[in-house]
């Protein structure tokens, strides 16, 4: 049982906070243990989703798009009442669901159902949440204490932000994946390179990449696995290549499918060209490294004065302040 009237320090209980603070450990031991027992192999997924695109490629070189509709299941019926509901609002336009489309592909979504689903949510987020705060705030009261100022920016805010939601998460999604994409580049050059020096075709090449850095860096071993499905069915290999930048947003890949269509077109050695692109790479990796250990001092002054200087000051001045304690009401 915990004692009352224990030492203070700052008006707070030591022996609560510290049943806190162990209470929090013990709560992240668990979630930690639990993350650690519960990791999935990602590869997996990836390769049935590898899969389905090479199914998709055979069966529209071998049957009519209709038919390839009715086999592949492409359009579900979720998506044609989502399709239909919003083409009768008529917010529904050919560039915008190209667009969100794309997008979805660079956030490493493969469905292009999801699009439609990404443009409901921008109309209805804005009428559920928006509006049942716009409801609150100026009907029923809510923050009635506030100045109408700070309410109206709290109803904007909400409207604004529940519109832009599905877009920011989107974002957030494409910035890790492009990310993950550039950081294993180099390497996939490097290999690029080691295959076309060894005598094997772009399309071998581009699937024992894929093969070789599936674990290191699923995301690019999927995009270079798709590549090589695309390389092997499409009657333009342009188009394979094309597909390849517009999947993965960095610049840095664009670099990678213009190179690979010149060598294409002009015959030009594809080893000398990877191997100049992969030092670029590596170069632009070692920068961008040294720019954020810059940076690192600024960054962890928050943190210190936070977060490590009162753990400090609890630990070197906890016992001298319980001693001071104990003495005056001894005294």
């Amino acid at each position: 049982m915990t004692p009352t009237g224990g030492p203070r320090i700052l008006g707070v209980d030591i022996f609560s906070a510290a049943t806190f603070f162990m209470a929090m450990a013990t709560a992240a031991l668990f979630v930690a243990l639990w993350a650690a027992t519960t990791v999935r192999d990602p590869m997996a997924k990836r390769v049935k989703a590898l899969n389905d695109r090479r199914e998709q490629l055979k069966a529209g070189i071998a049957a009519s798009t209709g038919k390839r509709r009715a086999k592949l299941g492409q359009s579900t019926e979720a998506a044609d009442l989502l399709r239909n509901f919003l083409s009768s609002l008529s917010v529904l336009q050919d560039t915008q669901v190209k667009q969100t489309q794309i997008r979805l592909a660079q956030a490493g979504i493969r469905s292009k159902d999801w699009a439609l689903a990404v443009i409901f949510a921008r109309m209805v987020l804005p009428i559920v949440f928006g509006g049942t705060m716009v409801v609150g705030i100026y009907l029923l009261g809510w923050f009635g204490d506030w100045s109408p100022f700070k309410r109206s920016g709290l109803a904007a805010l909400s409207l604004i932000g529940s519109y832009k939601l599905p877009d920011i998460l989107l974002k957030n999604k494409i910035d890790k994946r492009s990310a993950a994409i550039r950081k294993g580049l180099p390497d996939a050059l490097d290999l690029l390179v080691i295959c076309a020096e060894a005598g094997l075709t772009v399309d071998a090449s581009f699937h024992r990449v894929a093969r070789e850095l599936g674990r290191a860096y699923p995301e690019l071993g999927d995009e270079f696995g798709l590549t090589a499905i695309e390389l092997g069915f499409l009657t333009d290999r342009r188009t394979a290549f094309e597909n390849l930048a517009q999947r993965v947003d960095l610049d840095s890949v664009r670099g990678v499918v213009t190179t690979m269509i010149q060598t294409e077109k002009y015959g030009t050695p594809l080893a000398s060209a990877l191997r100049v692109l992969s030092a670029e790479f590596r170069h632009e990796r070692m920068m961008r490294a040294e720019e954020k250990a810059a940076r690192l001092p600024a960054i962890m002054t928050v943190p210190l004065i936070f977060f490590i200087l009162p753990v400090l000051f609890v630990v070197i001045l906890g016992p001298a302040a319980c001693s001071i304690s104990d003495n005056l009401l001894k005294g």
